[in-house]
């Protein structure tokens, strides 16, 4: 009888210790590897990307589309479906997508795109404009035409 026990006992506690393992599927690859997985989410149901605009932004893209006649309501802040459907019109009169929301493309021909100005090298960078034709001197001016093959 206690050896009985004793199997009884033994089998009971390799079912035990086994049964996490077999709560995970194995999933076979093209290349014939075989590998666990627990579990998990669905990808149909995990967020990804940007979820929700900040309202500060929102009216920044309010005040552009107004600007370029898109919007005739007041930047409010809120991306409701009046601005949402404003954003897709421009977008799709530019030729692209209206699905995502808002296209980087329209935000930057809307003025609103990133701004370098904090940038390391921003203050002493080429953003500025040229000086002026009148500040360059003569001889240089002449050799710039000379060497681009423009006479003056």
């Amino acid at each position: 009888m206690n050896l009985f026990r004793a199997k009884l006992v033994l089998v009971l506690s390799a079912a035990l210790i086994a049964a996490p393992a077999f709560g995970a599927r194995v999933h076979h690859a093209a290349n014939g590897h075989a590998r666990a997985s627990h579990k998990a989410v669905p990808k149909s149901k995990r967020l990804h990307g940007q979820q929700a605009i900040e309202p500060g932004r929102v009216t920044e893209i309010q005040q552009a589309l107004i600007r370029e006649h898109y919007l005739t309501t007041q930047a409010n802040g809120k991306w409701d479906a009046v601005t949402e459907g404003a954003m897709q019109k421009y977008q799709a009169d530019q030729g692209w997508q209206t699905k995502l929301m808002p296209d980087s493309r329209a935000l930057k021909k809307l003025g609103l795109g990133p701004d370098y100005s904090g940038a390391i090298n921003a203050k002493n960078s080429s953003f500025a404009n040229p000086p002026p034709n009148s500040t360059i001197p003569p001889d240089v001016a002449a050799g710039f035409a000379e060497a681009a093959g423009v006479n003056r």
